[in-house]
């Protein structure tokens, strides 16, 4: 069984520079991070013109789908009867994306199904971890 998904979905771009009505965004779960998911999107939607990934909690993207959720860099809410949108705040600007969430929907279903809601500490390795930092110090 895989212990990565990634997800290809389309973003539509609400406020951002260089503009662009809709650009292609991949969200990314990996088991072994299991509490967190990533949104990358490619190098001609972002300023630097590089690759941008965003790290956030699935818990974030779960609760937006159903109210406004966040307060630091990413913030999440349901928009209209099939929209999701994410904002992105940055020194250099703020990203507002509008998703599908039936593709949310979707995404955090395969998710679920590679590891379960609750479960997620049962995939950390405590004692790797720990031998790893006891290496370093």
């Amino acid at each position: 069984m895989s212990i990565v998904i990634d997800q290809p979905v389309e973003a539509r771009l609400v406020a951002a520079a260089p503009r662009m009505s809709s650009i292609p965004a991949t969200l990314h779960y990996d088991r072994r991070d299991p509490f967190a998911v990533r949104m990358t999107f490619p190098a001609p939607a972002t300023l630097e013109g590089v690759e941008v990934c965003w790290t956030f909690a699935r818990d974030l993207l779960t609760a937006g789908l159903h109210e406004a959720e966040g307060h630091g860099d990413v913030r999440v809410r349901p928009y209209g009867y099939d929209r999701t949108v994410l904002e992105f705040h940055a020194p250099e600007g703020t990203a507002i994306v509008h998703v599908h969430s039936s593709e949310i929907r979707r995404f955090l279903q395969a998710t679920s199904e590679l590891v379960p809601a609750g479960r997620e500490h049962l995939q950390l390795d405590l004692d790797d971890g720990l031998a790893e930092l006891m290496r370093e110090a």
